[in-house]
């Protein structure tokens, strides 16, 4: 039982943040934006708020802390995010040229900022977050440990998030308007949407969940930002696309490549795979091995938006 719920937590700190920035690419790419730029985003919402973080971690700390960090993150996410807008949308760019260009900018501007701050690249913090034990539902037999025992408030942020995503995109007008731009944007035009608003709006959103996905994915995991996100906005692209660029579907993928990679990471905590004897470069390979074979076998059914990346002139049809 101790390892099961071992496994399961680690997979929860890996599955939250890969699925909250899968959501994050859905929005941008439902509205007919191609957003690789996840990557940078996350790395530049890691940043932002892990350094504000590390300045008031000495007047305040717990769930506090952490809640206005995350909002820090969102808004890191969305100012960078609002670069490939203006490039996609009002210059008509090349998308997947305009999002490599901010992959390749967000590390090197860490780098410099937090030197130039610091004097390192490195910035440290101090973990108050995590959370013992959720009364009264920590003690719950079973469901207890897994959810409620040695857990962070973003597991809970991160299903608030997934549900939210699947009835705005469902169940609201603005979700509708946002797949009818991406699917048939003249034809969105012509009942009077804004598809340009459209579409900065969904690389807006992008932006936010991407910007908070990357403090979510380095808080239960490490005390120290070192620029990199460990290519888990690449990742976030696989489990978008293996998703179908549908929720629970991004959220059932998000869970299988989380366990991967709790099994690349974790494996010398699990009895059974520390026992195989198996050199731990081949469990670090695990999660990419992964993405690359169910790539391979279901991108070629994979439904996305019909009028993605296609940049969209009002005067042409």
């Amino acid at each position: 039982m101790t390892t099961l719920v071992f496994i399961f937590q680690q997979t929860m700190f890996f599955t939250i943040p890969l699925m909250i920035v899968a959501l994050g690419g859905m929005f941008s790419e439902r509205s007919g934006i191609v957003n690789i730029a996840l990557e940078g985003i996350m790395l530049i919402g890691a940043f932002c708020s892990i350094l504000f973080i590390s300045i008031f971690q000495t007047v305040m700390s717990g769930q506090l802390l952490l809640l206005c960090a995350i909002g820090v993150a969102g808004l890191a996410g969305i100012i960078i995010s609002l670069f490939h807008a203006y490039a996609s949308v009002n210059m008509k760019a090349d998308q997947v040229i305009s999002g490599t260009a901010i992959n390749m900018l967000a590390p090197a501007l860490a780098i410099y900022v937090a030197r130039l701050l610091t004097g390192v690249q490195q910035i440290y913090f101090d973990n108050t977050f995590r959370i013992a034990k959720v009364p009264f539902l920590g003690d719950i037999p079973v469901i207890g440990p897994l959810l409620f025992q040695k857990t962070y408030i973003t597991t809970y942020i991160g299903f608030l998030i997934l549900i939210i995503s699947a009835i705005v995109l469902y169940k609201t007008r603005f979700g509708l308007r946002l797949r009818a731009c991406g699917e048939h944007p003249h034809a969105a035009d012509s009942v009077g949407i804004n598809v340009y608003k459209m579409r900065y709006a969904g690389v807006m959103i992008s932006g936010f969940l991407g910007g908070i996905g990357g403090l979510i994915f380095i808080v239960p995991t490490s005390t120290c930002f070192n620029a990199t996100v460990a290519g888990y906005g690449f990742l976030a692209l696989a489990v978008l696309i293996f998703g179908n660029w549908k929720p629970l579907p991004i959220f059932g993928a998000a869970l299988f490549f989380g366990l991967m990679k709790t099994v690349a990471s974790s494996y010398s905590g699990v009895p059974f795979l520390a026992d195989l004897g198996v050199p731990n470069v081949v469990f670090k390979m695990i999660p990419y091995l992964a993405t690359m074979i169910i790539l391979a076998f279901t991108s070629k059914n994979s439904q996305m938006p019909k009028a993605e990346g296609i940049p969209y002139d009002k005067g042409s049809r």
